[in-house]
C-alpha cells in the first residue's frame, strides 16, 4: 500500500528533547511535514531544529505538565504554522519500584507527565486536528499517542507506571471511537524494551535490575519506534492502525 505524503501537514511532537520524540521529529519532517517540538529542555530541542531537513521546526519550551503552557505549545504550533494535522504525544517518564514504603512523589510526577500531561495536549489539539480533517487536503487527521508494553503487561515493582498506561490505553480507545466518524484518527503505540533515557531517572538498583532482565536481549532503538508512528500516519485517510504494540524479537514479555 502506497504511503501517503506529509507535505503541507503540521506535526507536533511532545518529548521531543530526546528518544522517540526526537527520532518521530526527524522522520516526520524528512516525509514532507512541519514539526513543532516541545520539551523543557531548550537546548536539546534547538540542537535537533539544526538536524532537521526541509522546513525549520517550530521550538517550543514547555513544562506540559502545566496546563497553561500545554495548551499554549499546541495552540502556538497552529497559529505560526497554520494549522495542526499530527499530534505525537510522547512525552512520558518511567519510574519503578514498590508500593510498600514508595516515594509517592515519584507517583504524581508520572501521573502529572504521564496522564495529566497528555490530556491536556490532546484536549487542546482537538479542535485544531478536527478541523484539520474536515478542511485538509489529508482528509484525516492524527493523534498518536504513546503508551508502553506496560500498558498491556502488569509485573511487581511497576504499579503506577502500569497505572499511567494501562489509563493512557482505555483514553486512546474510548476517544477513538468518539472521534472516528469524524475523520481523526487516534492510534495508541506500546513499545517495550527500547533504548532511550526512560530507565535513567530510576535508581541504581532498578538500573541494575532492569539490565539483568534484558542481558542477551537486543533492545530496540528509538528509530524503530518512530518508524512505526510514520507508519500510522502515512495511511490512507481509509485506514486507521488503531494499535501497535512492538518488541524486541527476543523479549519474551
Amino acid at each position: 500500500m502506497t504511503d501517503t505524503s506529509l507535505e503541507g501537514a503540521v506535526a507536533l511532537v511532545t518529548g521531543a528533547s530526546s528518544g522517540i520524540g526526537e527520532a518521530t521529529a526527524l522522520a516526520l519532517a524528512e516525509r514532507g511535514a512541519t514539526v513543532a517540538i516541545a520539551a523543557r529542555r531548550r537546548d536539546r530541542l534547538e540542537a535537533l531544529a539544526e538536524r532537521v531537513q526541509g522546513t525549520p521546526p517550530l521550538v517550543i519550551e514547555a513544562d506540559l505538565t502545566d496546563r497553561t503552557q500545554a495548551e499554549a505549545a499546541v495552540n502556538r504550533t497552529a497559529a505560526e504554522l497554520g494549522r495542526l494535522d499530527i499530534l505525537v504525544n510522547n512525552a512520558g517518564m518511567m519510574l519503578l519500584g514498590p508500593v510498600v514504603e514508595a516515594d509517592t512523589a515519584q507517583w504524581w510526577r508520572m501521573l502529572d507527565i504521564n496522564v495529566k500531561a497528555l490530556l491536556y495536549c490532546a484536549n487542546a489539539a482537538l479542535p485544531h486536528l478536527l478541523d484539520a480533517a474536515q478542511d485538509g487536503p489529508r482528509n484525516v487527521a492524527d493523534m498518536v499517542n504513546v503508551s508502553s508494553v506496560a500498558g498491556r503487561t502488569v509485573r511487581r515493582g511497576s504499579a503506577v507506571y502500569n497505572l499511567t498506561k494501562h489509563g493512557v490505553g482505555a483514553f486512546s480507545e474510548s476517544l477513538r471511537q468518539e472521534v472516528a466518524g469524524r475523520h481523526v484518527r487516534v492510534s495508541l503505540v506500546e513499545p517495550g524494551a527500547t533504548a532511550t533515557e526512560l530507565r535513567s531517572h530510576n535508581t541504581q538498583e532498578i538500573r541494575d535490575m532492569q539490565a539483568q532482565r534484558f542481558a542477551g536481549v537486543r533492545t530496540m532503538d528509538a528509530d524503530d519506534i518512530a518508524d512505526a508512528i510514520l507508519y500510522i500516519v502515512t495511511r490512507p485517510w481509509h485506514v486507521a492502525v488503531n494499535e501497535i504494540l512492538i518488541r524486541p524479537t527476543e523479549q519474551a514479555d
